[in-house]
This record gives structure tokens, C-alpha cells and sequence, in this order.
């Protein structure tokens, strides 16, 4: 095996079958009990593959569960009300991938007659599915020989076979799928790609690689030369803008609570929300002013601010909410809502799909007012 400066490598068959070896059998003796491994059911393994991105497992198991009891087939969840589909992805963040992902199997309920397409072209071309989910599918359900490569399957790869280019360049994750197609076992592509996405959760971790377990050690390029930690190199960094934000918990006479439901495009397409809006200066009173002034331009709502109830953070990959939260109350208004507007209990709250960042307001309001 070598490494070369325009980044091309050579594996010889020695190695490959040596790589798939130690791989398959660590993956057959090690691998974890998981809901999506009880079977092969391409829906499963699509609805999981998108669940477990940039999220902890741990973390996706109740969530996956909990969606597959209730849309429990692909057909299920191409006739599901996409607000009762967004409740049963509250938590996940990323909603644009459910909505993606609810599109797409439609998709192949009108145009494959419900079976998931087992081609790579026809696969690619459904909506939000990207190469590594179609890899994944394909290889996990079908037993087709194609690269699933994440970032989890790039770090171990970058250590193991010593390729230092940048992973934050799309051109990069062309090598690592070159590097896929020369390892992966044609006879148990499924378990091969697995194994490579469990051996990254389990051993070759981020911060930690625990090598001296490692199943792949003595083949592992990185560890030899002592440059582990130092791989996978990845110098483009997405600058997170910060956003102040002011919501508001408003009542009405009755103890209803007024709630906005976001536009159907957009960051958090179609969720609902309090009311809030981002706001220039740094004392109460532009916090106080914004979201008074928020209501009164957009409803023609006249609100009066009694209490500041929190401060909450909310980071996206881009994008950074620093949210302060007021309590307060309408005066008398006879104007009716328009439609995405709406006066809501605190029980009713739990029916509509809010972000992570309102259900923290949910919970002040269930904690702090009403108790």
C-alpha cells in the first residue's frame, strides 16, 4: 500500500482480503443490538440512515422506535399528516430531512409502486438522498457493493490508510469512495459497511481512538507512523453567525398562549414557535421593543411585557440564536388571527411540532407560570 502526493492510492489483494477479514470478523463477534438491524427492510434502513445523522445513537433509538410504531411502512408515512410526521420528529433538529424524506416515499409509492429503488441512478435521484444514504441503502438492504461514506467512515479510513487531504473538500470524499470500492467485500457488502460505521462509533473515535483495541491496528498506516490524532484533517470551518433574539410568552385573559407556525420554506419549515423576532441593542428595552413591535406589525396585536422568564441558546451548523424571553399579556384586540396564528392551551401545546429551542419555552411555561 502506498499514498502518492496527487493523492491516488494502490491496495494490493493481500491487504484488501487481510482489511475484510479482521473488519467482518471484529463486526460478526462486537457489533451492538439495534432496532434497524432486526431485518433488511430497505424503509427501515433509510429511515434510520437519516435519523443517525449527526446524531448519537443512543440518542435515535426511542425516536426511531417510537416513528416506525407509528408509520410503520413506507406507505404509511407517504399518507401521514406531515404536521403529525414533524411532532414525531421533535427533538431530531434537521427537519428538512423528514420533510425530504416524507417527499422521497411518495415518491417511490407513485413512480416504483412502494419498493424502494435498488439502483444506484434511481435511488440517487429521490429527494434528499445524497450518495451516502443511497450507498447505505443499497449496500445494508440490497447487498450491492457501493461506498456509504460519512464522515465517520472517512476519520477511519484517513487514519488507517494515512490520507491527509482535507475532508471538508467534496473532491476528497471521491477518493474515499474510490479508497471503499477497492475494500469493500463483494460477498457481505451489508455487514462491510456497517463494520466500518461501527468500528468509527466504537474504537475510532474522534478525540479518543482506542487503538490497542483496535481490530485493524497492525494495518493501520496512522497508528505506525504515530499521526492518529492528528487525522482526519479538516480545515474548512463554517462560520456560525449569532443572532439575538427576543420571544415572547404572551397570554391572553383566558391562559391561552399565542403561537406562530413558520413558513412552509426556510430554517424549521412548517414548525411552530412563540412568538419572536431578532433585534439590534443590548438592554431590555430593544428586547421589550422588538417583540412588542413584532406583534403589533404583524397581527395587530398590542402587547404589554410584565417579566423577563429565561435566556436560551440554540446552535445550528451556521447559525446561533441567543434567545431572551419575556412574559407578558395581550390588551383587548378584535382582530381575528390570520391562519399560521393561533391561541393555544398548555395542554394543546403538546399537539404541534415545535424546535428544540420552544420546547425549552414550553417547559419554562409548564415549570416556572403555570406551576
Amino acid at each position: 500500500m502506498n499514498t502518492t502526493s496527487n493523492s491516488l492510492f494502490s491496495l494490493d489483494a493481500s491487504y484488501v482480503k487481510q482489511f475484510q477479514e479482521q473488519l467482518l470478523t471484529w463486526y460478526s463477534e462486537n457489533k451492538r443490538t439495534l432496532p434497524w438491524r432486526e431485518n433488511q427492510d430497505p424503509y427501515r434502513v433509510w429511515v434510520s440512515e437519516i435519523m443517525l445523522q449527526q446524531t448519537r445513537v443512543d440518542t435515535v433509538i426511542p425516536y426511531f422506535e417510537r416513528f416506525t410504531s407509528l408509520f410503520p411502512t413506507l406507505q404509511d408515512l407517504a399518507s401521514a399528516d406531515e404536521e403529525k410526521v414533524l411532532k414525531a420528529w421533535e427533538g431530531l433538529g434537521y427537519y428538512s430531512r423528514v420533510r425530504n424524506l416524507q417527499t422521497a416515499v411518495k415518491e417511490v409509492c407513485e413512480s416504483y409502486g412502494g419498493k424502494v429503488p435498488d439502483t444506484p441512478k434511481e435511488i440517487a435521484g429521490l429527494k434528499g438522498v445524497g450518495p451516502y444514504t443511497a450507498g447505505a441503502i443499497l449496500s445494508i438492504a440490497y447487498g450491492i457493493p457501493e461506498p456509504a461514506v460519512d464522515g465517520n467512515v472517512m476519520r477511519v479510513l484517513s487514519r488507517i490508510l494515512l490520507i491527509e487531504e482535507d475532508i471538508s473538500k467534496p473532491k476528497t470524499r471521491i477518493l474515499f469512495e474510490k479508497a471503499v470500492r477497492e475494500l469493500i467485500s463483494h460477498e457481505d457488502p451489508s455487514s462491510f459497511n456497517q463494520a466500518m460505521m461501527e468500528l468509527g462509533a466504537l474504537i475510532c473515535t474522534p478525540k479518543s481512538p482506542a487503538c490497542l483495541l483496535c481490530p485493524m491496528r497492525e494495518l493501520c498506516k496512522g497508528f505506525e507512523e504515530g499521526k492518529q490524532h492528528e487525522l482526519p484533517v479538516k480545515l474548512g470551518k463554517t462560520k456560525v453567525r449569532k443572532a439575538k433574539m427576543a420571544a415572547g410568552i404572551i397570554a391572553r385573559e383566558d391562559g391561552r398562549f399565542l403561537i406562530h407556525k413558520r413558513p412552509s420554506e426556510g430554517l424549521l419549515a412548517n414548525m411552530w414557535e412563540f412568538p419572536n423576532t431578532e433585534y439590534v441593542g443590548e438592554n431590555k428595552n430593544a428586547e421589550m421593543d422588538a417583540i412588542k413591535g413584532y406583534l403589533d406589525d404583524t397581527i395587530g396585536v398590542e402587547a404589554v411585557l410584565e417579566e423577563k422568564a429565561g435566556y436560551i441558546e440554540h446552535v445550528f451548523s451556521h447559525l446561533k440564536w441567543e434567545i431572551n424571553i419575556w412574559q407578558g399579556k395581550i390588551l383587548e384586540s378584535t382582530e381575528e388571527l390570520p391562519p399560521d396564528w393561533k391561541w393555544v392551551t398548555v395542554e394543546e401545546l403538546d399537539q404541534y411540532p415545535f424546535p428544540v429551542s420552544h420546547q425549552k419555552i414550553i417547559r419554562l411555561i409548564k415549570e416556572a407560570i403555570i406551576v
